[in-house]
C-alpha cells in the first residue's frame, strides 16, 4: 500500500477513534483507556509510516521513462460494397 493511502486510512480510523470517545460514557474509565491506547497504537503506526515514506521528489520515478513504446497499427480500409445480383425469375 502506498504511503499516502496508509496515512489516510489511519488518519479516518484516528477520527473515528476520537467520536467513539467523545459520544462514550465517561462513567466507564475503563473502556476510555482502552480507546486512548488504540488512538495511541494509530497515532505510533502514522509517524512509523512518515518515516518510511520518501522524502522528495528525487525518488519519484520519471514519467517519461515509464511511458510504452506506441504501437503502429496499419490504417482500416473500407469495406467492399457488396453487389446485388439480379435474377429473372420465370413464372
Amino acid at each position: 500500500m502506498k504511503a499516502n493511502k496508509a496515512l489516510k486510512r489511519l488518519t479516518h480510523a484516528e477520527d473515528l477513534i476520537s467520536d467513539v470517545m467523545k459520544r462514550y460514557s465517561e462513567s466507564a474509565p475503563g473502556i476510555r483507556e482502552k480507546l486512548q491506547d488504540a488512538k495511541t497504537a494509530v497515532t505510533r503506526a502514522k509517524d512509523a509510516v512518515n518515516l518510511q515514506a520518501p522524502i522528495g521528489t528525487a525518488s519519484a520515478p520519471k514519467k517519461a521513462a515509464t511511458k510504452k513504446a506506441a504501437v503502429k497499427v496499419p490504417p482500416v480500409r473500407p469495406a467492399k460494397k457488396q453487389r446485388t445480383i439480379k435474377r429473372d425469375y420465370e413464372e
